[in-house]
């Protein structure tokens, strides 16, 4: 106390000076020092306060409705004007407002037990397929609990189910469909249950489980006969360069110093009297990438960059499923392709954009990213020109086989070639094995 009244005592003195004349403060002088002096006074009773007001007070403030603000208000604002004005009209709307706030509080009260669990049957689905899951709900309680909502929000929906009158040990269980007609990740709960009144003035939520995330992955097709055959290739293409140490055999030579002696060809040297030893052609491990184009400038319509994400995803399946390896890049950055699950994620994740670079930029960036690819395929939209798919084409390296797949819905299946650079053009995803067909004719 006395500490607190030194510090009282200094602030008002500060008004006059040493010869004691007195002078003016500025009034955010006098303000900061109020409130320097009320922190010193009430900040031991608001740490003490705080933990409750968290425990008890916000808990019970969020569960006003807007709608139970707005009767709160009007209560307060008739109950003023009634007593300011003597109007009993004014008074009874107050007091029938607080009553039907009364009567809220009834319905909210109460502690639930429920163990609830949500159970997708699959968290990865095609589009097009079926996305069921389930909610069980038990009484853990040892007493009968009234009937309940159950609200499970899915992405930004939210699907109500109401739970019936439980007795304890009781379980009850719902079934549900999401519907999965566009690529997309759904988040899936927390499964919270609602109590509310009539009127909506009071509501309060219980969360019960953790949000679960449901892939819808791109549509893919299968590749398969002919086509598949094109693009497997176990043992790689063949380059002109010749080594000493490789598979494709090439032709036979003097044996020079340093030769590795495995490689003598035995019955030709006893034939003819000096070493020969075996020249192979220097093979290249086949690698795939796929550069696919996220710029929506560059396609017609939406279903459009819905199938050129498709198409891209459905040759990666086919690499990954045949052990090649594989890279696959868009503007935005590399794709994981390290299992056929993590492709498909991230071609869920993908977002269109205006502001990226066009095809010939994804070109170059690609061939910078992967120099020893040995096949490359550009997936585009229809309005990417030939002369910007002539100025990609020339990114590639010589010797590295280079396709071009245009997607446009309802064309015709075609093939055209640009100098090296096979243009294949795709209407339809399942005609996607049919084009590369067209490509290997």
């Amino acid at each position: 106390m006395k500490s607190s009244a030194r510090k009282v005592g200094e602030v008002l003195s500060r008004p006059f000076h040493s010869n004691g004349k007195p002078t003016r403060l500025h009034p955010a002088s006098l303000w900061r020092e109020g409130a320097k002096l009320a922190g010193v006074h009430l900040a031991p009773t608001w740490s003490k306060a705080a933990p409750w007001l968290r425990k008890w007070i916000l808990p019970a403030l969020a569960t006003i409705s807007m709608l139970g603000r707005v009767v709160i208000g009007a209560a307060v604002l008739l109950c003023i004007l009634g007593v300011a004005f003597g109007w009993q009209e004014a008074k009874v709307a107050a007091l029938l407002a607080l009553l039907l706030l009364l009567i809220a509080i009834g319905f909210v009260l109460g502690k639930s037990m429920y163990a609830v669990k949500l159970d997708l049957a699959r968290t990865r689905v095609a589009v097009g397929d079926h996305a069921v899951g389930s909610i069980a709900v038990a009484n853990t309680s040892s007493r009968t609990v009234l009937p309940a909502a159950l609200e499970l929000p899915v992405g930004h929906a939210t699907a109500l189910f109401h739970l019936p009158r439980m007795a304890p040990s009781q379980i009850h269980e719902d079934l549900f469909t999401i519907p999965t007609t566009r690529r997309a990740v759904i988040t899936v709960g927390p499964v919270r249950s609602v109590r509310a009144d009539p009127l909506q003035l009071l509501r309060r939520q219980l969360l019960w489980t953790e949000p679960t995330d449901l892939y819808v992955h791109p549509r893919t097709t299968a590749i398969g006969g002919p086509a598949a055959g094109f693009l497997k290739d176990l043992e790689g293409l063949t380059t002109r360069d010749l080594t000493t140490s490789d598979i494709a055999f090439h032709a036979l030579r003097d044996y020079v110093p340093g030769d590795d002696r495995r490689h003598i060809h035995w019955k030709t040297t006893a034939r003819t009297g000096k070493l020969m030893v075996r020249q192979f052609e220097e093979t290249r491990r086949s690698h795939m990438a796929v550069a696919l184009s996220v710029n929506t400038d560059e396609y017609e319509s939406e279903d459009d960059f819905e199938m050129a994400i498709s198409a891209a995803a459905s040759l990666g399946r086919q690499a990954i499923k045949e052990n090649r390896e594989l890279s696959v890049i868009t503007q935005r950055g590399p794709i994981r392709c390290e299992t056929g699950k993590n492709l498909l994620d991230d071609m869920t994740r993908l977002q269109g954009n205006t502001r990226r670079g066009n095809s010939v930029d994804l070109a170059r960036t690609l061939m910078d990213a992967v120099p020893n690819a040995s096949v490359v395929f550009f997936v585009v939209g229809s309005r990417v020109t030939p002369a910007q798919l002539r100025s990609a084409a020339a990114s590639v390296p010589p010797g590295v086989r280079a396709f071009a797949v245009r997607c446009y819905t309802g064309a015709q299946s075609a093939r055209a070639n640009i100098a090296d650079l096979t243009v294949l053009t795709l209407g339809e995803l399942d005609d996607l094995a049919i084009v590369l067909r067209k490509a290997v004719a």
